[in-house]
């Protein structure tokens, strides 16, 4: 292949690829420079019941909206790149397994870990287990949260409490759920 012809490549790849929002902390901003987020969380929303600022505090938490968002590397002997800790990956920081299962359950056969309305989907998806299995509220973004992370049996186990920095974690998820829905409001999407 010529260079020019690899340059190309490059970039159409590059252009392909989904770059996260300038302003990331503003949904309103977000949702103006990705035009078809808002209808995709506010088909979420329709469909399982999670409103759309805990949905996207949720996906600004576990990726700030970065498609092919992954965990870093570990390193062997400090210097060689080896395993990932866990297989994560995507807008939600879907795990391989959940998100088989979610694939299984919620009948998304065609859906990507890197594409928004998906990745949006399954955290409607997952929230809405929670809410049925552990009694939470669709709106109750730091429990959700804690849920999500924790995972279910996690959750009912409480693992959560030895977890200081987690605790940390879903109280900037709700701040942020709180802080979306006045953008939300003031923007006032249609």
């Amino acid at each position: 292949m010529k260079k020019p012809l690899i340059m190309s490549f490059l970039l159409f790849l590059a252009a392909c690829t989904a770059s996260p929002p300038r302003d990331s902390d503003n949904i309103c901003a977000t949702f103006l420079e990705n035009e078809d987020w808002y209808a995709d969380a506010k088909q979420v929303y329709e469909k399982w019941g999670v409103p759309i600022p805990v949905q996207m505090a949720i996906m600004h938490q576990e990726s700030h909206f970065v498609a092919d968002a992954q965990p870093p590397r570990t390193w062997l002997l400090g210097i060689i790149p080896w395993f990932r800790p866990t297989s994560a990956y995507g807008y939600a920081q879907a795990l391989d397994g959940t998100w088989d299962d979610y694939l299984d359950q919620a009948g998304s056969w065609g859906a990507d870990r890197d594409e928004f309305a998906d990745a949006a989907d399954f955290i409607g998806w997952y929230s809405s287990i929670s809410n049925a299995k552990l009694g939470i509220s669709k709106g109750d973004a730091k429990n959700l949260y804690l849920a999500y992370h924790e995972g279910h049996r996690g959750y009912q186990r409480k693992s959560y409490l030895r977890k200081a920095w987690l605790n940390q974690m879903a109280n900037k998820v709700a701040y942020r759920a709180r802080l979306f829905q006045s953008q939300l409001s003031a923007c006032k999407m249609n």
